[in-house]
């Protein structure tokens, strides 16, 4: 039987991604409760949430009965060692994307989550960005017709090689920004008949590729998914093509800007964009325009989600089976580069 809420949540790991971003939202959904954090700096947890008991290890955080859910923002080698020690603990599971390195090894973490019946998500949250949230309400109200190109831009400028885990080889852009587009492209349009890929390292002294193009081939649609470290003019977002109109988005979601910057997720503003894209449909022999008021971001229904689905009233928001095929793509997209052709699905 689920444990009455609130729920008390351990999360493994306080660099970026869980002090930026789980932290906050797990503290800010009501029925979870932020309990304990695994971390070699107490103090740089409990500068940001004093009443939070610091765990030296996952094993100690493993062995409180009163631990519900253990989400993993580790770096992602240690991600599938990790869940199998949460899962034989009893404990139900959400994963910080990439769901592991490999895709044997996702699956062997899928397969066992399944066999301990124990819930097990990947936190996919950029299903809950705006400019997503936005492009799908206008798909689904018919705005842009039938969609013929969907081309999607994660776009940075860092030039300058940093010693962190993301740009040792094995890791890269694929798989630390490849999850989010993949993923979202999946959720709107389904698997693809086949896939082409181009990665490559274009920082001096790159060890791990800083720039990716994918290409889905569907048979009438084409994908369109890039990344790259080395764009100064990064605004691209979304361009997205159909038989009826045009959805053209500049920037990139504002959640995580604020997140960083210590705003409350779910306070006031919470999740507005503030460079709402633009709607462009035929108009006699030229075209009309008009700005489209974006659907505010909401990662905070992530964890709202995984809240319901611990208590047995709600699906899980990403589950497994989702992540898995996202990880397959990834995986073919490899492939495809280190072989130089589209491969098929």
């Amino acid at each position: 039987m689920p444990s009455p809420l609130p729920f008390k949540v351990a999360l493994v790991g306080y660099g970026f991604v869980g002090k930026a971003f789980h932290a906050p939202l797990i503290a800010a959904t009501p029925g979870l409760v932020l309990h304990t954090v695994v971390s070699s700096d107490p103090a740089k947890v409990h500068a940001d949430h004093p009443g939070v008991k610091v765990a030296p290890d996952l094993e100690t955080a493993l062995a409180d009965a009163q631990i519900d859910l253990v989400v993993i923002a580790t770096p992602d080698p240690l991600h599938a060692a990790q869940a199998h020690a949460a899962l034989d603990a009893g404990k139900a599971v959400v994963i910080d994307k990439p769901f592991a390195v490999t895709l044997d090894e996702a699956r062997a973490v899928a397969d066992h989550a399944q066999r301990a019946g124990k819930l097990l998500s990947i936190f996919h949250n950029r299903r809950w960005d705006s400019d997503f949230l936005t492009l799908k309400a206008l798909i689904a109200d018919g705005s842009l017709g039938e969609i013929v190109q969907y081309e999607s831009h994660f776009d940075r400028f860092r030039p300058a090689v940093r010693d962190r885990w993301r740009e040792k080889p094995g890791a890269g852009a694929l798989l630390d920004l490849g999850p989010h587009l993949i993923d979202q492209a999946l959720q709107l349009f389904g698997p693809p008949q086949a896939v082409y890929a181009d990665l490559a390292a274009q920082k001096d002294g790159g060890q791990a590729p800083d720039y990716f193009h994918l290409v889905l081939r569907y048979p009438r649609l084409r994908v369109l998914l890039h990344a790259s470290q080395m764009t100064i003019d990064s605004r691209l977002r979304l361009a997205v093509h159909g038989t009826k109109g045009s959805f053209h988005k500049e920037g990139l979601d504002n959640q995580e800007n604020a997140l960083k910057a210590g705003v409350v997720p779910g306070s006031q503003g919470w999740g507005a964009d503030p460079r709402p894209g633009t709607l462009s449909v035929p108009d006699g022999e030229s075209t009309s325009s008009r700005v489209v008021e974006g659907v505010p971001g909401d990662y905070l229904a992530y964890y709202a989600a995984i809240r319901d689905a611990l208590s047995g009233h709600g699906d899980n928001p990403a589950s497994p089976e989702e992540a898995l095929a996202v990880m397959e793509l990834i995986e073919l997209a490899q492939r495809s580069a280190a072989e130089g052709r589209e491969l098929p699905l």
